[in-house]
């Protein structure tokens, strides 16, 4: 065990600190290369397979080209559910567990229809299937590779989603049918791009994360606008947002007629979540 460990600390030295390293270090033996915890916890020494060995080189030249870890598993774990995750869908945040909590919360027991625009790999929508399996849960995507991952991950987990490839930009709604429309939609500006890790900028899908500076909030202002013709009286849209505009967009909801508008931080008291009310 510790001849793989000094392996994967020797590859990823120059590319990763420590702690990570650690971290890392353990999923590839425990989860990629499939040795058992205690084996890895007690540092035992393992002769690996010609192709363990394969998996490992593998996993360590991907690692260096800073592709994210999840990639690599092929999945990603969110709200106690497994997601497959590809290059073609983002990797679920904890954040974003939190929006879901938070709706799930506020409609327990309730049977209820739920909208999920940009879902990605489905992580939002198939939870909340999940967590309100008497609700009807529908989820839009403008691509069809994420949409077929986002399908594919509601047969795993055994939820019923009905999927939908739809641009929210584009879409002219026809009437109200939705009592939730919940969202994650793209919202990093474009002169952000240089503070972000490499992990996500070169390897997540930018049109799943990219906004222009110019109109930051062109995706929770359409989604809000269009909200007032799909949504029922008192239904709620909840968004998941840029730490940087909560104000802002609390003030454009109020402004297009949205009440009971309300602001949740996230975990690491970011401003992350709004809830606003259609009367």
């Amino acid at each position: 065990m510790i001849t793989i460990a000094n392996r994967i600390k020797e590859g990823l030295t120059d590319s990763y600190p420590v702690g990570e390293i650690t971290a890392l270090t353990r999923i590839i033996a425990t989860e990629i290369l499939g040795i058992p915890q205690m084996t890895f916890f007690l540092k035992d020494n393992v002769e690996l397979t010609h192709e363990q060995e394969a998996t490992l080189e593998d996993a360590i030249k991907r690692l260096q080209k800073y592709e994210p870890i999840q990639y690599i598993q092929g999945y990603s774990d969110f709200c106690g559910l497994r997601f497959k995750v590809t290059s073609a869908t983002l990797i679920p945040r904890p954040e974003t567990s939190e929006l879901v909590e938070w709706i799930a919360a506020d409609h327990h027991g309730k049977t209820i229809n739920i909208l999920d625009i940009g879902t990605g790999s489905g992580c939002i929508a198939v939870s909340l299937a999940h967590k309100l399996p008497q609700s009807k849960v529908t989820a839009w995507e403008i691509s069809p590779e994420a949409l077929t991952i986002a399908a594919e991950n509601s047969r795993s987990n055994g939820t019923e989603v009905t999927f939908g490839l739809v641009d929210i930009l584009s879409y002219e709604p026809t009437e109200a049918q939705f009592d939730i429309i919940a969202s994650n939609p793209p919202y990093i500006k474009e002169n952000e791009k240089s503070a972000m890790h490499s992990n996500v900028l070169c390897w997540e899908p930018h049109t799943a994360l990219f906004v222009p500076d110019s109109d930051p909030l062109i995706f929770y202002r359409t989604i809000a606008e269009k909200g007032l013709q799909m949504l029922a009286t008192d239904g709620t849209l909840y968004f998941e947002i840029n730490r940087a505009h909560g104000a802002e967009t609390m003030e454009m909801l109020a402004n297009i007629g949205y009440t009971n508008v309300e602001l949740r931080k996230d975990f690491a008291g970011n401003d992350r979540m709004i809830k606003a009310t259609k009367n």
